[in-house]
């Protein structure tokens, strides 16, 4: 009997410090793992922290993989340069109802959102990837301001500004990767120099712009894509944003001072 009593005395302090032992050991995985889990979604650069209401960044390899799709679209003005606006239409309408489409359906269709996720997850943006919120993604912006652009706009206007929106945005992004060191708000110097500075030349280019004017649609895209637009807590994409504002900056222009030259922006020389 004292023996048994004996064993229960002692047992029971090493069961408790191997329960104890067993147990840091499972809290330590689970740390480790959620430590991974950070390292994974939020390294230095590729994500920002949504509780100081920062804009996500994504890690420079992405961010060459986006912009080299986002470039890619200056194809659109190419073309647009060659076809006439009713065909521009015709090919641009079904292009964005088929981004838009996937869009729509991967908030509310569990295996399109998975298939979204696995393909496209690592160029996408936090507030693109958010269950919290609905947003259109690049894509789908991208082709609806060239709608939009070729629908309201004369064609040398609408080339101008998407071009600027799909040469000029993609350099100052990575301009301001490599080279930012001087921020205001979300943006750098160097990225909103070397958005201003391509738009320039982008301007200079352009058959039958009148180049005063288009210097302004360059200064206007570049205070447009330094700086956000929001209609109340709505923020405006600037793939939207920078070609309508400076399009609509350059029709301004000429209805004041070049009316009778606007006729003569629907057709490239």
């Amino acid at each position: 009997m004292e023996h048994s009593v004996s064993c229960r005395l002692r047992f029971p302090p090493d069961n408790d410090c191997f329960l104890i032992r067993r147990f840091r050991c499972i809290l330590a995985r689970k740390t480790d793992h959620n430590k991974i889990e950070r390292h994974v979604t939020e390294t230095p650069g590729s994500r920002t922290d949504n509780r100081n209401n920062r804009p996500d960044r994504l890690g420079i390899r992405h961010e060459l993989a986006r912009k080299a799709i986002h470039l890619s679209s200056i194809t659109i003005p190419l073309i647009y340069c060659h076809i006439t606006r009713d065909l521009a239409l015709i090919l641009l309408v079904p292009l964005f109802m088929g981004f838009l489409l996937v869009d729509l359906l991967k908030n509310v269709s569990e295996p399109v959102s998975t298939w979204y996720r696995r393909n496209f997850g690592a160029m996408l943006r936090e507030h693109e990837l958010s269950e919290k919120s609905r947003h259109l993604n690049g894509a789908t912006c991208i082709t609806l301001s060239a709608l939009l652009l070729v629908v309201f706009f004369p064609k040398i206007l609408a080339i101008t500004a998407f071009s600027m929106v799909a040469v000029s945005d993609t350099v100052a992004a990575l301009a301001g990767k490599t080279f930012g060191r001087h921020r205001f708000g979300h943006k750098s110097l160097e990225g909103s120099a070397a958005f201003f500075i391509s738009a320039l030349l982008i301007v200079s280019i352009i058959p039958g712009l009148n180049l005063p004017i288009g210097i302004l649609m360059a200064v206007t895209a570049t205070l447009t894509e330094a700086f956000d637009f929001r209609i109340g807590a709505f923020r405006i994409d600037d793939n939207i944003s920078i070609p309508l504002i400076s399009a609509g900056t350059g029709l301004i222009c000429y209805s004041i001072f070049l009316p009778e030259q606007i006729a003569s922006l629907s057709f490239c020389r």
